[in-house]
């Protein structure tokens, strides 16, 4: 038995209704390449760190958050990075974050 955060891929799960949840989803990228095992951490509109996953072999994250506006950082051996996004209500609201 295993806990934590699900496997994180670029798809979505199926039962996810982005019609009624807030999904805060992306990649994590380096000089265009996709980062695997960059921890991304999600930062509510105060700084307060709400959430963390790891990426996949795709550099990719997912989190299902409240709306609002976030910070999603990324930490890698390769670097840092952050990107902001306003995730104003229900659906998928994409971000990129380039750590280097």
């Amino acid at each position: 038995m295993s806990c934590g955060a699900p496997e994180q891929t670029t798809a979505l799960p199926a039962g996810v209704d982005i019609e009624k949840e807030t999904v805060v989803s992306g990649q994590v990228l380096a000089g265009g390449a996709p980062v695997a095992g960059a921890f991304v951490r999600l930062l509510d509109a105060t700084g307060e760190f709400t959430a963390e996953v790891v990426t996949s072999a795709e550099g990719a994250f997912r989190f299902y958050a409240a709306p609002g506006d976030w910070t999603v950082r990324a930490l890698h051996r390769s670097g840092t990075g952050e990107a902001k996004v306003s995730a104003a209500g229900p659906g998928l609201h994409p971000v990129e974050v380039v750590v280097g």
